[in-house]
């Protein structure tokens, strides 16, 4: 590939990304000017003890786009083509989630810690472009995806709107301008704040069971049974258990059909229930869909997906159909992290699943995830419903729980 030097910083890169190289060295001065700014605006909102209409209309004003490599036509278009032309050579059947920016972690800004944020940037890009309800309560109607600064702050405001008080009381109200890792429950914390019916559900072994503040088959607006709780000794400990359990409650959900996709024999054991579960979510018969009748494309919103150490997208689910009779499920996931980040180039890894996806070609490796992969002890998700939550629903957003299913 034809390279040329940066006149800026005097570093190697592609000739066809040059010019948008250069540009974000004037794009990152403008960004560290908003970013102070912002510093002040919370620091007068701090010394005041409130969060009041004057601060969110500042932060409003000042919230900057997050940058990302934009696809021509987007990655689901892109990876739907793909698919169609696989299921002409295997009997298969795929649902996807409509479109979808990929948010990637980027070089010296948040590699190591910011999968979190860039899967809540990968969620808000769908809702934005999909849901009208969510663009006209989503950042104060901005209509783009805010950079991770920004989302700090809304978290933050979603806090001191009294939203998850664990969680709140567990990073002391305060994640603006830190690497902390976050999970399932800051994610839902910050889009339930907006009035978004975010839910939460569990996978994990049935001795972990009582660690979880969780009801299996509890509806909204039914009590919700306490569960044990146990400290932790980390930040990540709270989303998934290990020897010492969680420390964290989590909203109950609308419980979804906890059976097997059509397709699937026998009773499921392991990982298998979560494949059940994810194939349930998007091929719900209620929902809107399009497409061919092998690759369907559904009005479910993706799924934040997390595990000990990481959390993805999940943007569907394939199904092919084994000569033996049975199924071989592969989910189809978007990874804000690659290792191709450890490279100075940004948007790497989204530039190379953009190639891939174009000449058909080793597509598979950068995004199918078979049940084989799903090694971890347990899992956590959250999913979007439609809607907005107004008066005492909202008010019940505040407390987050989940529903558990034994793995």
């Amino acid at each position: 590939m034809e390279s040329s030097v940066c006149p800026f910083c005097h570093l190697s890169v592609p000739s066809s990304e040059l010019q948008w190289h250069a540009n974000s060295h004037f794009e990152d001065e403008d960004k560290e000017a908003n970013d102070m700014e912002l510093g002040n605006q919370i620091h007068i909102a701090s010394s005041s003890g409130s969060t009041d209409v004057v601060s969110i209309s500042s932060l409003i004003g000042l919230q900057t786009r997050s940058n990302f490599y934009h696809v021509k036509d987007g990655l689901i278009s892109l990876l739907r083509n793909c698919l169609e032309l696989e299921a002409r050579h295997n009997s298969s059947v795929t649902i996807l989630s409509g479109y979808v920016d990929h948010f990637q972690s980027l070089p010296s800004v948040d590699v190591g810690w910011g999968c979190g944020w860039r899967n809540i940037q990968m969620l808000s890009s769908h809702l934005l472009a999909h849901r009208k309800e969510a663009r006209k309560v989503l950042f104060g109607e901005s209509g783009f995806v805010p950079d991770i600064a920004f989302l700090q702050r809304w978290l933050e405001i979603a806090w001191e709107s009294g939203f998850d008080p664990p969680g709140a009381q567990h990073f002391n109200c305060k994640i603006y301008g830190t690497n902390h890792r976050i999970g399932t429950t800051e994610c839902a914390s910050l889009f339930r704040s907006f009035g978004l019916r975010a839910r939460v559900v569990d996978f994990g072994p049935k001795e972990s069971e009582l660690l979880y503040l969780s009801v299996p088959g509890s509806t909204l607006g039914q009590p919700v049974k306490q569960r044990n709780a146990v400290r932790v000794s980390g930040p990540m400990d709270k989303y998934v258990h290990r020897q010492q359990g969680l420390n964290k409650g989590r909203h109950f959900c609308h419980s979804l059909h906890n059976g097997k996709s059509d397709n699937s024999k026998g009773k499921s054991e392991g990982p298998q229930v979560l494949i059940d579960w994810v194939w349930s979510y998007f091929s719900d018969k209620g929902l809107t869909i399009s497409g061919s009748s092998q690759v369907v494309v559904s009005d479910r919103a993706p799924l934040y997906f997390q595990h000990d150490g990481h959390s993805r997208t999940i943007i569907g689910i394939q199904v092919k159909h084994q000569k033996n009779g049975t199924n071989q499920f592969n989910l189809l996931i978007l990874d804000p992290s690659d290792v191709s980040t450890t490279l100075v180039i940004p948007f790497v890894g989204t530039v190379a699943l953009e190639r891939s996806l174009k000449i058909n070609v080793g597509w598979q490796k950068l995004i199918k995830r078979g049940v084989h992969t799903l090694k971890k002890p347990q899992y956590q998700l959250c999913y979007i419903d439609p809607g907005i939550a107004s008066g005492e629903e909202l008010n019940e957003l505040k407390t987050i729980n989940s529903i558990f299913f034994e793995l």
